[in-house]
């Protein structure tokens, strides 16, 4: 295997990487490859896809399976090599029927009798029969496959766009489950891969067309704040209880709002309490979940905790999308996966049917006392912010509110994270906090004060409400009748997986310069892709927070 999708990668040898038998993420070489080469097959069917969406005969079914697939490829989604197994010969058997609409349509408008000829590359590819065949296929669709002959640069660059539109993929998956689906975001998808499938090298292409992901990322998270707040309410500023109720007790985790949302309904009048994990806290803040008087608090925090945290919890767990580590011996026999997650030997459900969750938590004891009382204050989206636009736009105009930070992303387990806390807990009284992403739970828990009845940290969200958090920006641009880059307000971005390679591009296409990266650089960016960056978009590793800081502060003050 050669895996350095994420932060996660390891970094001790000559080439960055994690390479076998075991990456940092706790993913096997043998799920490694199987995702390489199912990466691999879903390239083939956007090849024959592009082409049949061009001429009217697109299979948009087609387009949900490779959402799908590539969602199941993320870090910390999908451990479980049967499952890949079955999705490789699930990804043959949809190219073939994407072909045969595409011939069909070509016979069908050529004037005179014609075979059209089959595509080559990912396109043509047949799938091995069994397990050890696909393994071994996959050693020619590993991520740097056409190193020696395109260079270090370009196969970094042709990473980039996978990850990219993995983190794509995550966003539309999220949107298309609510029933928000988009044909341009399908073609926008489809043309991505068939691009991949044909080896681009040119750099200067590579880049540009990586800004266009961007784009499309855009349109993409437009989409999946529709599909939540037009399903379960716009946000709304909301109390969320941080410790446990007496009772029993489901935990769920992970981004998926539907699955939340049925488990909420098929428990209702049950005594059964609901709490969210990591990635979920936000569903607090939405009128249609709040509804539900048993979904009680938040448990834990952010996924790399959850090991510890799951074995503290006295119910069943329920994972959802992402973000799965190992399951501790003490825990695994009550934690269930559902949707693209999945871990060998851990019970998958299906159909949003949560009744072995049902069971298992009225079996286990539960809380049998209440915990203490704290709480946390979600909910700040863009319709709650932009209500006190007035208010927002007044206070910094009589200098008492002289910048807004946002410190968001993902957190995780590498060294250097503490960075985001430091960041956001030194920063001046006069200076508001938003912050989106699990790296907040670093730091929301402090108490910040208000300015003007203003609370100083606002919590937007997960990465899946960044659209929110663009439109703030925007919004306030417009309010202050300035470009994005001239507000005062400075990006602090933590990240670790490919959604945070996603909404980095859009930002990026956006022209917001200045931003800070870190706690470290993607590996599969050569130094060279880097410094490109730096000097076309202001790109910024992170240092020393407090110097980082000052220097956000002198520059906006210039």
């Amino acid at each position: 295997m050669l895996c350095y999708q994420c932060e996660q990668t390891d970094r001790t040898g000559t080439v960055p990487g994690c390479a076998g038998p075991l990456g940092n993420c706790g993913k096997d070489a043998e799920t490694s490859d199987l995702q390489d080469l199912l990466l691999y097959a879903v390239k083939g069917i956007a090849q024959y896809a592009t082409r049949a969406r061009a001429m009217g005969a697109a299979d948009d079914e087609a387009a949900e399976f490779v959402l799908y697939s590539v969602f199941t490829t993320l870090t910390n989604v999908n451990f479980n090599p049967t499952r890949f197994v079955g999705l490789l010969h699930e990804a043959a058997a949809v190219r073939d029927r994407v072909r045969e609409r595409y011939e069909d349509r070509v016979r069908a408008r050529a004037a005179q009798p014609v075979e059209p000829e089959p595509l080559p590359g990912p396109a043509a590819w047949i799938p091995a029969q069994d397990l050890e065949g696909l393994v071994e296929q996959a050693s020619s669709a590993r991520v740097d496959a056409g190193l020696a002959e395109a260079g270090a640069d370009v196969v970094g660059l042709r990473a980039l766009h996978l990850y990219a539109l993995k983190g794509i993929c995550a966003y539309a998956y999220h949107a298309h489950v609510l029933g928000h689906g988009s044909g341009e975001v399908f073609a926008g998808v489809e043309e991505a891969l068939a691009y991949l499938a044909d080896e681009p090298d040119d750099t200067e292409e590579l880049l540009a067309r990586a800004v266009g992901l961007g784009r499309l990322n855009l349109k993409v998270m437009e989409l999946l704040d529709a599909a939540n707040t037009g399903t379960y309410g716009a946000q709304q500023p909301t109390t969320v209880r941080a410790t446990q109720v007496a009772g029993k007790a489901i935990l769920v985790s992970g981004h998926d709002l539907r699955d939340l949302a049925a488990l909420l309904e098929q428990t209702e009048d049950m005594g059964i309490n609901v709490y969210t994990h990591g990635e979920l806290l936000p569903a607090h803040a939405y009128p249609l979940l709040k509804e539900y008087p048993h979904l009680v608090g938040n448990y834990g925090g952010a996924w790399q905790d959850q090991q510890r945290e799951f074995a503290a919890f006295p119910g069943p767990v329920l994972m959802t999308s992402n973000c799965i580590i190992e399951p501790h011996v003490s825990y695994r026999r009550r934690i269930f996966t559902a949707g693209p997650v999945g871990w060998p030997g851990v019970r998958h459900l299906t159909g949003r049917d949560f009744s072995p969750v049902i069971r298992a938590a009225k079996a286990l004891p539960g809380f049998a006392e209440d915990g203490p009382e704290e709480f946390l204050t979600v909910g700040f989206g863009r319709d709650a912010v932009l209500a006190r636009a007035d208010r927002v736009t007044d206070a910094v105009k009589q200098g008492a509110i002289r910048h807004f930070f946002l410190v968001g992303g993902c957190d995780g387990p590498t060294p250097g994270r503490d960075y985001y806390a430091d960041f956001a807990l030194g920063a001046p009284e006069d200076t508001v906090i938003l912050t989106l992403g699990c790296a907040k739970y670093r730091f929301n828990r402090h108490d910040f004060g208000e300015i003007g009845g203003l609370p100083r940290l606002m919590d937007v969200g997960q990465c899946n409400d960044a659209f929110s958090a663009i439109k703030i920006a925007t919004a306030l641009a417009d309010a202050f009748d300035c470009d994005i880059n001239e507000l005062p307000l400075t990006l602090a971005l933590s990240w670790t997986e490919q959604k945070a390679v996603a909404v980095l591009l859009s930002l990026l296409a956006l022209g917001i310069r200045n931003i800070h990266l870190g706690p470290t650089v993607p590996a599969f960016l050569t130094p060279t892709a880097v410094g490109v960056l730096v000097e076309r978009f202001g790109l910024r590793t992170v240092g020393d927070p407090g110097a980082d800081r000052a220097a956000a502060l002198e520059r906006a003050a210039s």
